[in-house]
């Protein structure tokens, strides 16, 4: 009888849970077994709406995404609290911290999958502590100072929030823009601090930033730029430090009850780099998911670095890195299980020879659309592409212009930019501008062409304009890449909640951003006002 195919998985996260989930039916059919490693004591939850429960827009039962118990009685070995301490690749056994912490615990395995996601960059500031070795794999940072990337961070910052505290935020990109939204919702007092002239400046322009400020300072959000971040002020609460203020090197100070670090995420490399595989901003991977240094050894989700080893093995910068969103983890968890599978099930019909082996899989290639979408009820922000040029910028001599049209009304908090080459849309910019925003979107899937009346575009969003359905093939979940008509063909067989559509397609359970549109797009359905 063939033995089945032994796969560790490391990392308990949104990424790690979906491998499980996709690779149960082989562990049911004997074909795999499966264990798995998660660091954290607790049940994995959804780290994207840890920060809606500091806020208390969510309950701590909305986090959690999958039951141990319920796992383990289907057949997969979960290993909750403790640590993978090394690989062994030479005996082919990970190596993990037994429950007495005094001895390790060898896990033989066929395959390694590294699902270890990504820490929070802490920033090099005097007065602040950073000890190793924190719940999750973060530091403990001096009192009042927290990432926001743990449960234990929601329920620190939590207290404060709900007695409207001041709230400092450090770090102006998605997540700390949907943060300070979140916290001024709350009632507390956000004060968003960053380094450059203007938010997000990885995705906007210099017109759609301006009046994405003037959005924020109407939801109640403080913005202050040009603070470059050196040090913070703590006081003394019964024999502790706590935190106090933030300086700037320009002298400038920002008083607050709690200080949030939203300064971006470094993936987890160090297992992968004790074990001898190359990285670079993550774990070097081919196409087929395998570490470029071993081919029983896979990455996905944050700590994958995908890219082609025939290409770039000697060169010592590789380009690209880990998206750092959760929808291409997603598809790369459900991409290596279907492997997997299908490799374990040629390993058992072929009695004991190699089968179908992964590398006979076709290769993974993900075309959803890379679009930026900034989850708050008082913003709508969409972007994709790269930043938008300037359309006034003077043509460089033998590159071809992208053909750039913008529209501002600041007043209003709308601005649109979008960018064509060879007359397919390569870049936009939306904001105050849903419906824009959402055609735009089915436009850059397609890589289609703009309507040469651009301000038809505009138009969409007046006030005069109906409601329009969606079209079928708008992606509405972008985690998940759900289309308009995926949803409404679950509305169809019979799910008339958010909740409902959302076991039948998965839309809805990644950010939540799209849980709004869902709700509308199921009164459209049923015929009753949104």
């Amino acid at each position: 009888m063939t033995p089945p195919l032994r796969v560790v998985l490391v990392g308990f996260g949104p990424v790690g849970v979906r491998l499980v989930e996709e690779l149960l039916p082989a562990v049911a059919a004997g074909d795999v077994e499966l264990t798995v490693v998660g660091a954290e004591e607790c049940e994995p939850y959804n780290r994207i709406l840890v920060a809606e429960y500091a806020a208390g827009e969510a309950e701590r039962d909305a986090l959690t995404i999958a039951d141990s118990a319920e796992l383990v009685a289907r057949g997969v070995r979960v290993i909750r609290g403790r640590a993978a301490l090394r690989i062994d690749r030479e005996a082919r056994e990970v190596c993990v911290a037994a429950p007495d912490e005094r001895a390790v615990e060898r896990i033989a395995y066929d395959r390694v999958v590294l699902a270890t996601g990504a820490d929070a960059i802490v920033p090099s500031l005097d007065g602040l502590e950073s000890v190793p070795g924190g719940a999750g794999g973060q530091p403990t940072l001096t009192d009042g100072v927290c990432a926001m990337r743990t449960v234990a961070d929601a329920e620190r910052a939590r207290e404060v929030i709900a007695a409207g505290g001041r709230v400092a935020v450090l770090g102006a990109g998605v997540l700390g823009i949907e943060l300070a939204l979140l916290i001024a919702d709350a009632g507390a007092q956000p004060r968003l601090a960053h380094f450059g002239p203007a938010p997000m400046p990885r995705q906007l322009d210099r017109g759609s930033a301006r009046v994405l400020v003037s959005r924020l300072a109407a939801a109640g959000v403080d913005v202050v730029p040009h603070t470059r971040a050196e040090a913070i002020i703590t006081r003394e609460v019964d024999g502790r430090r706590v935190f106090r203020a933030l300086v700037a090197g320009d002298g400038k100070r920002i008083e607050a009850d709690l200080l949030v670090l939203s300064c971006g995420v470094r993936p987890r490399v160090e297992l992968a780099a004790m074990a001898g595989l190359r990285t670079a901003r993550g774990v070097l991977v081919d196409d087929r998911l395998r570490s470029w240094s071993d081919p029983a050894i896979h990455a996905i989700g944050d700590v994958a670095h995908l890219a082609d080893p025939v290409r770039y093995a000697h060169e010592r910068e590789v380009p690209g890195g880990p998206s750092g969103l959760v929808g291409p983890g997603w598809r790369q968890a459900e991409w290596l299980a279907a492997a997997l599978a299908a490799e374990a099930a040629g390993r058992r019909s072929s009695s004991g020879s190699s089968g179908t082996a992964i590398g006979d899989a076709a290769p993974f290639a993900d075309d959803a659309p890379g679009l930026v979408m900034l989850k708050s009820r008082h913003v709508d922000l969409v972007q994709a592409g790269r930043v938008v040029p300037d359309p006034f910028a003077p043509e460089v001599p033998g590159e071809t212009a992208p053909q750039v049209a913008t529209w501002a009304d600041p007043q209003h908090g709308t601005y649109l930019a979008m960018s064509t080459i060879d007359g397919a849309l390569d870049a936009f910019v939306a904001v105050g501008a849903p419906r824009a925003a959402s055609e735009l979107a089915v436009l850059y899937q397609r890589r289609g062409e703009l309507p040469s009346d651009r301000s038809l575009l505009l138009r969409l969003d007046a006030a005069d304009q109906p409601e329009r359905a969606e079209g079928r093939e708008a992606t509405v979940c972008v985690c998940n890449a759900v289309t308009a008509g995926d949803i409404e063909d679950a509305a169809g067989a019979g799910c008339s909640t958010i909740e409902e559509i959302g076991a039948a397609t998965r839309a809805g359970t990644g950010c939540g951003g799209c849980r709004a549109r869902i709700g509308e797009m199921i009164a459209q359905w049923a015929g009753q006002p949104a």
